[in-house]
């Protein structure tokens, strides 16, 4: 059986984009049907002369860096792919906004796409539907867009929720721990047994550990757990215009929201440890924990982030280091949730579930 050609550009190579293209290597020998024909990066970029020749994934990162060809934009890569004579997949690896805007155009021409951008996703609910209207099955002849890793990075969330919603269940609430670094804080501050560290103490090892992004604030502003919600609110129909529609606690205090570095924060951040044991001391008087959680009631549409007190025996209490756990609460699974757990931060878990998607694609046009 003939199998049609598929071409790759892949946009951005940092951490998530090096770990792709190192799995797409391996996925590449079991699909000689598909090329990467263009990597782009920041400030530079190779493509192939022509649609016959493919980038060689052994050798890319020399070739990238030794190349004098500038950036190539969406709108060149949308120009480049649009002249291949087979089916083409975009994948993005940036949280690049300008990047994300750009899909509904690769969408219309029928190239599909393939990202763990959430912007493209939880930003303005314009640009959500305007992605949606222009894929697949919306627009017959529309790529095809998979987002698994915006959510979870490897975990897989979007793909559950969307089988109970596309198989007619009724989401009635989502909970759970949407951050790898707020879960690896809490277990370690506030752990099931035992007493735990300073919170400055906790975040300092965060931080060290790689957990964080270089600026702890970037993490406890709890930004990056609203946008999680907002792209699960809108999956199950909720059209939720953006993270400024609901409330999102942030744990920074507000004398240190105007520090000018990270390390400015780090350093003033112990004075303020008296705030958050105060939040710890409360819970274990009631025999509780505290965790930092995300939540979408669907009946009263209303998303919340922030900090909830769990007995010591829920499963959200109990997590391990930092992983994620999400619970679907469903007509069908009663008051005994659909569960997802596991690893939800990391380049490389990150990684496989954009090459688990781009699989997805693959099999789908060829």
């Amino acid at each position: 059986m003939a199998y049609s050609k598929v071409y790759i550009a892949v946009i951005g190579v940092g951490g998530v984009g090096r770990h792709f293209l190192t799995q797409c290597s391996t996925l590449l020998s079991r699909y000689p049907n598909v090329s990467v024909v263009l990597i782009t990066r920041s400030n530079r970029s190779i493509r192939v002369p022509s649609f016959s020749h493919t980038i060689s994934l052994e050798t890319w990162e020399q070739d990238l860096a030794a190349s004098e060809s500038p950036a190539a934009s969406p709108a060149d890569v949308l120009k480049f792919l649009s002249s291949a004579p087979d089916e083409c997949i975009l994948v993005d690896n940036t949280s690049n906004q300008d990047v994300a805007e750009s899909y509904p155009d690769f969408l219309r021409q029928g190239i599909s796409v393939v990202t763990p951008n959430k912007k493209a996703f939880s930003s303005d609910l314009k640009l959500w539907q305007s992605i949606m209207e222009s894929a697949c099955p919306s627009i017959p002849h529309g790529g095809r867009i998979y987002h698994e890793s915006s959510v979870g990075a490897g975990l897989p969330i979007i793909s559950s929720l969307k089988d109970l919603v596309e198989t007619g269940d009724e989401v009635q609430k989502i909970e759970g721990v949407f951050s790898g670094t707020m879960s690896f804080l809490f277990n370690n501050f506030a752990p099931v047994e035992g007493k735990g560290g300073k919170w400055s103490d906790e975040v300092r090892k965060a931080k060290d550990a790689g957990y964080t992004e270089p600026d702890p604030r970037d993490d406890l502003n709890g930004m990056d757990v609203a946008r999680k919600l907002v792209i699960l609110a809108r999956i199950v129909g909720l059209e939720i215009e953006s993270t400024a529609a609901f409330p999102v606690q942030s744990l920074i205090p507000k004398e240190l929201e105007g520090c000018s570095s990270g390390d400015e924060f780090m350093e003033k951040l112990p004075a303020f440890d008296g705030e958050m044991e105060k939040v710890k001391s409360n819970a274990e008087s009631k025999g509780k924990v505290v965790r930092f959680v995300g939540s979408i009631d669907t009946a009263t549409k209303k998303v919340e982030v922030g900090l909830k007190e769990f007995d010591k025996g829920n499963a959200i209490a109990g997590l391990k280091g930092s992983d994620n756990i999400i619970s679907f609460y469903t007509k069908r699974y009663g008051q005994n949730p659909l569960i997802v757990q596991g690893a939800g931060a990391g380049g490389e878990v990150t990684a496989m579930g954009v090459t688990a998607d781009l699989i997805k694609v693959i099999q789908r046009i060829s």
